[in-house]
């Protein structure tokens, strides 16, 4: 019986750090974007892209890079992703327009697509038994202490050296985490696994997307029945129906859907997408109207997005401690009530104070649906359907940060272009209203039980 490698522990902690760099990638943003704005000049609608480019490709390439991890070995398809990511970075920063600016975050959603599944792959190749789960729980901590770092970070560096920074920080932290990597991660061993990328499934799915979000970015400006608005939304589900059939007729496809059609799976995707649409589009508002609106600074506001990022945590870790008891319902439930309360507070009453309290209270309800979300969705899975369900998940959490800031910066339009705070209201007020509907959707389709497995690690 082989012994277990004396740097599995080291092996796993420069992989954390990798994937540490990819959900960091998101939130660090938010606090830079009104300086990206100034500095370059740039339109409503291309800075909602700064922010959708990297989701959507992060989202709708993770399942086609797992499969690569799968085909042509963990250790090439790592090394790979995290090659592209971190030049990207440097392409991003160095940007003095919108097209290399958007055309590096699409070579960063790229290079994360690659580098997160095929790094999760190595760790629970790594691990196994009560290891792997503990090795699991690191690396889900992660994507809860990138979200909290990242905003804090955002507006240290802005403040400091400037925005390119966000970017320019992946380059020393890519190179040195590379060259171990390079070094460390074992030789992947011939592979078992069968077929072909299903390059066409990614490419359809990727492109719905990216056209409802195009879609939505613009409605504020087109209106939201107009026929350009409803006509690019049908093309959207054209391109999801080409996907599906794509998905029935390929020898390898990408997802198998059947999956989806399981309750437990299909309302738990919907419950994590809702939820991220939320977080993403409180972090997008309350960036700029404390920057924009209120005249604070970066790093002031970074300081005041940090008990907001925090809150999302501990409403994690207390969801935690009680779905066990209670199901994943009652849960989900509280959790999205929770919230639409938070964010209905800025939307009735004006004030900084009352944005970053009513966040943070709203933050620690999407936390808690986070674990409900991620629960449900596993509570009805098979041992060999953990990787799938897991992919498909983390999928649905990239697409709704896309469609959350797509959708909140056409309602609130008339701030992000102007002095008013109108926009503002509406946007909190659209939040809210969809944390409340989430709620009853919560009731209707949410199966009532009380998770007996895993808990699910997205990301």
């Amino acid at each position: 019986m082989n012994q277990p490698d004396p740097r599995r522990w080291r092996l796993l902690g420069l992989l954390a750090v990798a994937q540490f760099m990819l959900i960091l990638d998101v939130t660090v943003v938010a606090i830079a974007l009104p300086n990206i704005e100034t500095d370059l000049h740039l339109r409503r609608e291309t800075l909602t892209w700064v922010v959708s480019a990297y989701t959507l490709m992060f989202g709708g390439l993770m399942l086609l890079g797992g499969r690569a991890a799968d085909l042509f070995g963990s250790r090439r398809v790592v090394l790979a992703g995290l090659a592209v990511f971190t030049l990207a970075s440097l392409v991003t920063g160095l940007a003095h327009g919108p097209e290399v600016l958007l055309g590096g975050r699409v070579a960063q959603g790229i290079g994360a697509a690659m580098l997160s599944p095929a790094a999760l792959s190595v760790v629970t190749k790594t691990f196994d038994g009560e290891e792997r789960n503990k090795a699991l729980g690191i690396w889900s901590a992660m994507g809860g202490g990138g979200s909290a770092i990242g905003v804090l970070l955002g507006g240290l560096l802005t403040a400091g050296p400037g925005w390119q920074w966000v970017f320019y920080i992946n380059l020393p932290i890519g190179l040195v985490v590379f060259i171990v990597l390079f070094r460390m991660l074992p030789a992947d061993q011939p592979g078992e696994q069968q077929g072909r990328l299903d390059v066409p499934g990614a490419l359809l799915v990727t492109a719905g997307t990216g056209t409802a979000i195009y879609a939505l970015i613009n409605a504020g400006d087109r209106g939201w029945l107009s026929a350009a608005t409803l006509g690019t939304l049908a093309g959207a589900l054209v391109l999801y129906g080409g996907f599906a059939w794509v998905q029935r007729t390929v020898r390898s496809p990408l997802m198998d859907l059947r999956i989806l059609a399981r309750r437990s799976v299909a309302s738990g995707t919907l419950m994590l997408l809702i939820a991220t649409a939320l977080m993403i589009s409180m972090f997008f508002l309350g960036s700029f109207y404390l920057q924009h609106f209120k005249q604070y600074g970066a790093l002031r506001t970074g300081l005041l997005f940090l008990p907001v990022a925090v809150a999302a945590i501990a409403g994690a870790h207390l969801a935690g401690q009680f779905v066990g008891k209670v199901g994943a319902r009652p849960i989900a439930i509280a959790g999205f009530l929770l919230t639409a309360i938070g964010v209905a507070a800025p939307a009735l009453w004006d004030g900084a104070a009352v944005v970053v309290t009513g966040m943070a209270v709203g933050t620690v309800g999407l936390g808690a649906a986070f674990v409900a979300s991620s629960t449900t969705t596993f509570g009805q899975i098979a041992h060999h359907e953990a990787g799938l369900a897991s992919g498909i998940l983390s999928t649905f959490h990239e697409f709704g940060a896309s469609l959350g800031v797509a959708v909140v910066s056409s309602v609130a339009a008339a701030s992000l272009a102007g002095t008013v705070t109108t926009g503002f209201t509406r946007g909190f007020t659209f939040a809210a209203i969809t944390a409340a509907i989430a709620a009853a959707l919560t009731l209707i389709v949410v199966p009532s039980f009380k998770p007996t497995g895993e808990t699910a690690h997205v990301h």
